[in-house]
């Protein structure tokens, strides 16, 4: 597996106080990426060229592209214009392939449709969630508090996202970043289903706005509780409603807002959504 550093330093003119100053910037790479099906094209990401691996197998899961009992070998290689993360799948999922959420062109970071070519599929109707996992509000207190310090590259170029996978008690078991929201999302998912974690026994973190293909995703992972740290738009809650998850939003330190499904949660600060 080749991958080109996600980190680059910049010489950049700082100035300060009144007197600029020559320094060294660490700068967060972004590079184009091609996901193929055994050496079929489908979809090019702007991406941060780290874990891109569990990319590929996270944006297969979430574009609803194939089950991961369907993915083989993954490959990830450098080309002269970016890389390429190629995914062998059965035949049967090859097959279906061209079934799959037509995309055209690249997309961009800031944009999980790009290249989507119909109103249908840009807002598709998503299954509904059945597992009903016991979170406290302690629990998502606890996993807030622990992201920042497992941000990686936030730290060192202030221009990722991040997502993270907790456990029931809000212990993080994965972090993923990426300048874009819907890598790092797309990321944590193939990193977990990589390493076999459960999904109806987690929740998801992300420090990113909540927009509704954030919740499309992680509801196709089947994890029914998502945390946002900023705020949700309409109709990111209407999906959440629609699948059956719990959406919890604005949350910081100090507390968070539940917006749909707060019968999963408990404690103190869950008692108003009950």
């Amino acid at each position: 597996m080749s991958e080109r550093s996600p980190v680059v330093d910049h010489h950049a003119l700082q100035w300060r106080d009144g007197q600029a100053n020559p320094i060294v910037r660490p700068l967060a790479e972004e590079v184009a990426v091609a996901i193929t099906y055994s050496g079929q094209a489908h979809a090019v990401l702007m991406a941060t060229p780290a874990d891109l691996g569990d990319l590929a197998v996270g944006f297969t899961l979430s574009e609803g592209i194939a089950a991961f009992g369907d993915l083989g070998a993954i490959a990830v290689t450098e080309s002269a214009d970016g890389m390429v993360a190629d995914v062998t799948l059965s035949a049967k999922a090859l097959a279906g392939l061209a079934s799959a959420r037509e995309r055209t062109m690249a997309s961009r970071t800031s944009c999980g449709l790009c290249g989507v070519t119909s109103l249908e599929a840009a807002v598709r109707a998503l299954p509904r969630l059945d597992g009903v996992p016991s979170v406290t509000s302690q629990a998502l207190q606890r996993a807030l508090a622990a992201l920042e310090g497992e941000q990686t590259l936030g730290r060192t170029t202030r221009a990722t996202h991040a997502a993270a996978w907790a456990g029931a008690d809000g212990a993080l078991r994965l972090v993923r970043e990426d300048v874009g929201r819907h890598n790092a999302l797309d990321k944590l998912i193939g990193a977990a289903a990589r390493a076999g974690l459960d999904a109806s026994s987690a929740f998801i973190v992300v420090t990113s706005r909540c927009s509704y293909e954030m919740v499309e995703k992680a509801a196709l992972a089947g994890v029914t509780v998502l945390v946002a740290i900023s705020a949700p738009t309409a109709l990111a809650i209407r999906k959440a409603q629609e699948a059956n998850m719990t959406l919890v939003a604005l949350a910081r330190a100090d507390g968070h807002m539940v917006f749909t499904g707060g019968e999963r949660l408990t404690g103190p600060m869950a008692e108003a959504a009950e």
